[in-house]
């Protein structure tokens, strides 16, 4: 026997309550048959809903632990806890989707033609075989919503619409039997508040890459229809084609040129090289030192070329393509011969990782906690005495699958204890050109994670990425929470100093 709950609301009495029960497990039991268990053994009448039971009409999505599944593919566990999505409920597991399908309506997401009914052209346009292929994944999709009951942004703002609405104004803006042109009302209905946090991919039962192959298409022909960018992302594509970096350097600071550019010129050539990345060269270069000065205590010598540039990640973001391919080549030539390219930017490492071979550029890149995991002397390390948390960036976690790895290294520093937040990786705002174009999403996405920090008593939250770090640690200063945000690469440093 195993034990399942289930999360009941009584529209009734507006009661909402948690109800166990025992069932009796069968191999590889669902979710969906553990329901009907408890229905027909306790008379427990639970409303949930479900129609195909092979996945394919999305209706019987709900939480389970707080994860997104489909009840009819889902095993049940023991001790599992089965919730409604995050929507308004009728009864029990079964939201209300009305206004959803109202939205469709409004959104007009249907096909739409010019031509006149009693003129059928005698040769309509037609999607060709190697377009369909190319779209079929985001045609895919299931309607069960699990996108937006999963993201993040529509909670904070009236202005994004959401991932579901966002799938479907790509799936008609590029579709040539489509004659009205959508990009338009995709930006209107919030197409840059989009953090490209990756939630909804990795919730949707079809496995949708909603930002990669909807929202970024979208803001590519945005920019190609010249109804996009936003301004503050025009500024940062100024930066790049001007100097090669997103940002530009402190010049009050000890590298006012730039840390790549501090450094002493080197004839040699060794088989690691390391990736900066704008914001280590040019606003967090302690970060790029420490680097260096943990990799020499370990007693590895690391290259930093100094013909490096933008990885290209805020770019391909935005929309903003047409300077990527000469930022790849040049960041390719760079790289191409060594044998690991390390990276201490979550954003870096994704971008070098999963858009440079869409373009013949593949490199042997590395994340820092990758490369540190098993090789970490603990007998060099000095005790530290402190409490540290973990936030885990979505472009480490869920675009590159790294997650345990940074964790194993904060439970092998002598000295630290490490406390997990009650959720790790909820996205802090900071992505998809977010911050800089729509900075209230990311401060109140910021908050949210400042909120969490709150409740843990760390002395440090650890992370690896320059841009959560600057967004949680906003947040933090805002909402007058005294917790240093710091790269795991400053916490190495300080139990090897």
């Amino acid at each position: 026997m195993i034990n399942v709950k289930v999360k009941r609301y009584n529209p009734k009495n507006d009661e909402t309550y948690i109800e166990s029960y025992d069932v009796k497990k069968e191999n590889k039991m669902k979710i969906l048959d553990a329901l009907q268990y408890i229905n027909s053994n306790y008379d427990a009448d639970i409303a949930y809903r479900y129609s195909c039971r092979a996945g394919q009409c999305g209706s019987c999505a709900i939480k389970v632990n707080d994860e997104i599944k489909l009840a009819c593919k889902a095993e049940i566990q023991d001790n599992d806890l089965l919730e409604p999505l995050d929507f308004k409920v009728i009864k029990d597991l079964i939201i209300d989707r009305s206004k959803l399908d109202s939205k469709i309506s409004e959104l007009n997401l249907f096909l739409e033609t010019e031509d006149d009914e009693e003129e059928i052209p005698s040769e309509p346009e037609i999607i060709q075989p190697k377009d369909y292929a190319k779209s079929r994944k985001i045609r895919s999709c299931i309607e069960c919503f699990s996108c937006l009951s999963a993201c993040p942004v529509i909670n904070k703002t009236d202005e994004f619409v959401g991932p579901y609405f966002m799938r479907s104004f790509s799936d008609l803006a590029f579709d040539p039997r489509n004659d009205n042109a959508r990009t338009e009302e995709s930006k209107e209905a919030g197409l840059y508040c989009c953090t490209s946090c990756g939630k909804c991919g990795k919730v949707c039962p079809k496995e949708i890459n909603i930002f990669g192959n909807a929202i970024e298409k979208l803001r590519d022909q945005a920019c190609k229809d010249k109804i996009g960018p936003l301004p503050e992302h025009k500024a940062m594509k100024k930066n790049i084609d001007e100097t090669g970096r997103s940002v530009k350097p402190n010049l009050e600071s000890e590298y006012p040129n730039g840390f790549i550019k501090s450094l002493p010129e080197s004839d040699k050539k060794g088989k690691i090289a390391f990736f900066t990345g704008c914001m280590i060269d040019n606003k967090l270069p302690e970060i790029g030192q420490g680097l260096i000065n943990i990799l020499e205590k370990l007693g590895y010598t690391v290259d930093i070329p100094k013909q490096q540039v933008c990885c290209g990640s805020p770019l391909i973001r935005t929309g903003q393509l047409d300077s990527i391919s000469n930022l790849v080549k040049q960041n390719y030539e760079t790289f191409k011969d060594y044998d690991i390219v390390l990276t201490v930017c979550a954003g870096c490492g994704a971008t070098l990782k999963n858009d440079y071979p869409n373009y013949d550029a593949k490199l042997n890149v590395m994340d820092i906690s990758e490369f540190l995991v098993d090789k970490l002397d603990i007998d060099k390390m000095k005790e530290l005495d402190l409490k540290v948390t973990y936030h885990d960036p979505c472009h480490l976690a869920r675009s590159q699958g790294i997650r345990e790895e940074p964790r194993k290294i904060l439970e092998n520093i002598k000295g630290v204890e490490f406390i997990e937040m009650e959720h790790p990786d909820t996205c802090c705002g900071a992505g998809g050109g977010v911050k800089s174009g729509k900075p209230d999403i990311a401060m109140g996405l910021a908050k949210d994670r400042a909120e969490d920090i709150k409740k843990l008593d760390v002395d440090y939250v650890v992370t690896i990425c320059p841009f959560c770090e600057y967004n949680i640690q906003d947040a933090l200063n805002e909402e007058k929470i005294d917790v240093p945000v710091i790269n795991i690469i400053k916490l190495l440093e300080k139990a090897y100093s």
